[in-house]
């Protein structure tokens, strides 16, 4: 057993070839003894090693949860000192930015420029929370005649919160940060593919002067430890970031003992790209928002559709520039798209494609498995743009999860409102028009939880994340999303000077 100093700089190396789950502030093996291996998807090569939790350490770990969330001090803590703890939390990660880039990397092949960008905004996001707490509070409310009315706000208790495998680090931060700023206690459930840097952030928690019980690791299975903290009677709420299909699942098992939840789910997301839209700015941020993180992303852009009278101008330039994405060694800096996270996943990418193929789509570009050199053993898919779909292809109505785009024609507005919202998911969506009556027509009656007009960045600190539909429903990554961790207390009293007699008896 290794233990980390509370409110120390003692600390071990990020790469190691055994990590252990992180339960009550210790490092700790798991209670059959089993391991998980994990691979590095661009080399195919065994990373680490993790310990596997079971049942009985999911229980310790929720024990662990409760206790420090009942007896311990941390929900009454008051929300400067809270504060502080968290813009700690975020000091020590900027103190080991490059570190945590690295072991990103390793674990899911992603680019340097993607794992910067996403580290960095994990530690924003502790900085966001830490102000946003000292301003979360109750509400002084008017009511008739001799009472007076106000509201509390309290921590909602234990929370188990499950974790995908294509932002590991980003994912673990949006929320653990707004859960611990809250006063609640955390189960982490990291993604089985790649846990290795939410365990590390639980060891900084700790670290940073959170308290032992307060946040804990638990890489398992999903179907077994994520179902037990999903049904567990002391767990207060769940937080899921995953498919949708799951997501239901665990709505059903939530259901058993009535706790919150919160589902930030599945994309199959828009760009509408208008006659008047500056069209190289278009295919710039269309390029973007297709294959930024190898289009392993919710709100990845993957249906573009384009007015028919600069069809032709878009599409041409979107295939050259995709044709010059680099695409290969994920440390280095000219890398654009990095590697898919395993062969399951590399095989449903193809499948996909092959659909596409089938049905009398037509591959524009890409639409191969790639071994890019010195990477041969890795998982690898060119970017890959498919025409002449229609709408109730595969790849135009499912989420693929990967470097897919399907291009399409609209002639006019309400088509292209039309088109956009044909579909199940709602999460994000994309406008490219130079006229503003246009992009505010048009987000006005997009069914998307997040609207992008002329730019393909859809979350920052501060910016509600989440989706309509079947993309799920709660908003993280906002000062609104400390709501999610705290229940509202309502407290009237009377203040006449006669007793209160209804009855008149």
């Amino acid at each position: 057993m290794t233990t980390i100093q509370e409110g120390t700089t003692e600390r071990e190396s990020m790469k190691r070839d055994y990590y252990k789950l992180f339960i009550n502030g210790e490092q700790v093996d798991g209670s059959n003894g089993e391991r998980t291996k994990i691979y590095n998807p661009a080399t195919g090569e065994l990373l680490a090693e993790v310990a596997k939790a079971t049942k009985e350490d999911a229980e310790k770990a929720v024990q662990a949860a409760r206790d420090s969330f009942d007896n311990g001090k941390w929900k009454i803590t008051p929300a400067g000192r809270r504060a502080r703890v968290l813009n700690k939390i975020a000091e020590i990660m900027g103190s080991r930015f490059n570190e945590l880039v690295e072991l990103e990397i390793l674990n899911t092949g992603k680019s340097l420029a993607a794992a910067k960008g996403q580290i960095a905004q994990a530690i924003e996001d502790f900085e966001f929370y830490a102000g946003a707490i000292v301003g979360h509070g109750g509400s002084v409310n008017n009511v008739p005649g001799q009472f007076h009315n106000y509201t509390e706000k309290e921590p909602l208790g234990v929370c188990a919160q499950i974790i995908p495998w294509n932002y590991p680090l980003m994912m673990a931060a949006w929320k653990i940060a707004p859960a611990i700023a809250a006063g609640c206690s955390v189960v982490i459930k990291p993604a089985s593919l790649t846990p290795l840097t939410a365990i590390v952030l639980g060891e900084i928690c700790h670290e940073a002067g959170v308290p032992a019980g307060v946040v804990n690791i638990l890489p398992g299975s999903g179907s077994e430890i994520g179902n037990y903290l999903v049904e567990h009677e002391r767990v207060n709420k769940v937080a899921f970031t995953g498919s949708t299909s799951i997501g239901k699942d665990i709505m059903a098992r939530a259901a058993g003992t009535v706790k919150r939840v919160t589902l930030e789910l599945g994309g199959k997301s828009p760009s509408l790209v208008f006659e008047d839209a500056d069209i190289e700015a278009a295919v710039d941020g269309s390029l973007y928002g297709a294959f930024n993180n190898t289009g392993q992303s919710c709100d990845a852009r993957t249906r573009v559709y384009i007015h028919e009278n600069v069809y032709d101008e878009f599409v041409e330039k979107f295939i050259a520039k995709t044709e010059k994405l680099v695409i290969g060694d994920p440390f280095s800096k000219e890398t654009h798209m990095g590697a898919v996270i395993d062969q399951a996943q590399l095989d449903t990418v193809k499948s996909y494609v092959q659909s596409a193929i089938d049905e009398g789509a037509e591959i524009l570009t890409g639409g191969k498995e790639l071994k890019p050199e010195g990477y041969e053993n890795g998982f690898w898919y060119a970017p890959t743009i498919i025409g002449n779909v229609t709408q109730d292809m595969k790849v135009v109505r499912e989420e693929i999860f990967g470097p897919v785009v399907v291009v399409s024609k609209f002639k006019n507005e309400k088509e292209a409102i039309a088109l956009a919202n044909d579909s199940d998911y709602g999460l994000a969506s994309s406008i490219w028009s130079t006229n503003t009556a246009t992009t505010t027509r048009v987000a006005n009656q997009i069914q998307a939880g997040i609207v992008m007009i002329n730019t393909p960045f859809s979350a920052f600190p501060g910016t509600p994340f989440g989706g309509y539909k079947q993309s799920g429903f709660g908003r993280e990554l906002s000062a609104g999303s400390l709501d999610l961790y705290t229940e509202t207390k309502s407290i009237m009293s009377y203040f006449g000077s006669r007793p209160v007699n209804p009855f008149g008896l």
